[in-house]
């Protein structure tokens, strides 16, 4: 069934790119928030002022804070809502949904109990309903202007995938496929720590090569880690692996990037997060897969480092300078038999 209706729950920047898209592509579409005077702002004057001020929205977004209303009709959910109020806002809607509504999140971080993903947590809520992730190297404010950028929609539903990329491609936006809906999802979660690992060496003005080694060691524990889980490491070389780690290892506009830079520069983490004044997911993450990695016993410096930095005072140039040090000598993760590292 072709996506004709459409809901996005949340008023955040990438919640309300995605339903500007789907406006632009015909595509009757209702985006539900809580704030009211956002809401209002939408219907009245097509813009969103807490979050893309400057962007003109199609006059045809309609916006709401009715979420039973906003969900009744959708073809297709996607929801935008930061992770800790996923389980609420979706399961304060599940009773009203008919089967053939599907569940898109583009939500990048983890559940603590249970260390459950977004879509894991949907299907839980709604299991007789399709799931689906969208994830990528996606900053809103860029694709607010329209500038080129590319996601990945993935979901074991053949029909969903084609559906949404049906509904989300246009002439600046291009969506692939994927059926590795775990690994494209941990991707998005995992790159946000270490996009505040970047902050940190950006702030402390550390040359091109510290960057770039960073980059590539981050890419390294997200596979290790993604294999120890059962994700397929080749989702890692994609868009919503390596892809959306660079841009926002390398973006002042990733709002984890800002966090970490902020840190750099010697402020605490609370003073980084409310002059941040957005969610960053990267520091809730970074909790629940340092736990896991020990867990689990998989070697991940940079969350190791990352995590005493933010929470025990420790100092951001001995997380690259840990780099220098450490078990694994390999350079392609998994490129080597264990016995030749």
């Amino acid at each position: 069934m072709d996506i004709q209706r459409a809901a996005v729950i949340g008023g955040g920047s990438f919640g309300t790119v995605v339903a500007n898209i789907l406006a632009d592509n015909q595509i009757q579409t209702v985006q539900w928030m809580r704030n009211e005077v956002v809401a209002s702002a939408i219907n009245t004057s097509h813009t969103n002022p807490d979050y893309l001020p400057g962007v003109a929205l199609n006059p045809e977004l309609k916006a709401t804070t009715d979420l039973l209303a906003a969900v009744k009709d959708a073809d297709v959910i996607f929801v935008s809502v930061p992770s800790h109020s996923v389980r609420q806002v979706v399961t304060s809607f599940a009773a009203e949904l008919k089967p053939e509504q599907a569940l898109i999140s583009t939500t990048k971080g983890i559940e603590h109990d249970g260390f459950l993903l977004m879509s894991q947590v949907l299907a839980e809520i709604c299991p007789n309903n399709p799931v689906g992730v969208l994830s990528g190297p996606n900053l809103a404010k860029e694709i607010g202007k329209r500038e080129l950028a590319a996601t990945v929609i993935a979901s074991e539903n053949s029909e969903l995938r084609r559906n949404v990329q049906d509904a989300l491609s246009c002439s600046y936006f291009r969506v692939y496929a994927s059926n590795d809906l775990y690994g494209v999802e941990l991707g998005g979660a995992l790159k946000n720590i270490y996009a505040i690992v970047s902050g940190f060496v950006a702030a402390l003005g550390m040359g091109e090569n510290t960057k770039s080694m960073i980059i590539t060691r981050s890419l390294a524990e997200m596979s290790r880690f993604a294999v120890a889980l059962g994700a397929n490491p080749l989702t890692f070389l994609g868009l919503a692996g390596v892809g959306d780690l660079v841009v926002t290892c390398m973006s002042p506009l990733s709002r984890n990037y800002r966090v970490g830079y902020a840190i750099g520069q010697g402020k605490t983490l609370e003073d980084a997060i409310k002059e941040l004044g957005e969610v960053a997911e990267g520091v809730n993450t970074l909790k629940y897969v340092r736990a896991r990695a020990i867990e689990l016993d998989i070697y991940m410096p940079l969350v190791m480092g990352a995590y005493e930095i933010l929470f025990n005072g420790a100092q951001p140039k001995d997380v690259a300078q840990g780099l220098m040090t450490g078990d694994y000598a390999s350079d392609v993760e998994f490129a080597l038999p264990k016995h030749e590292i």
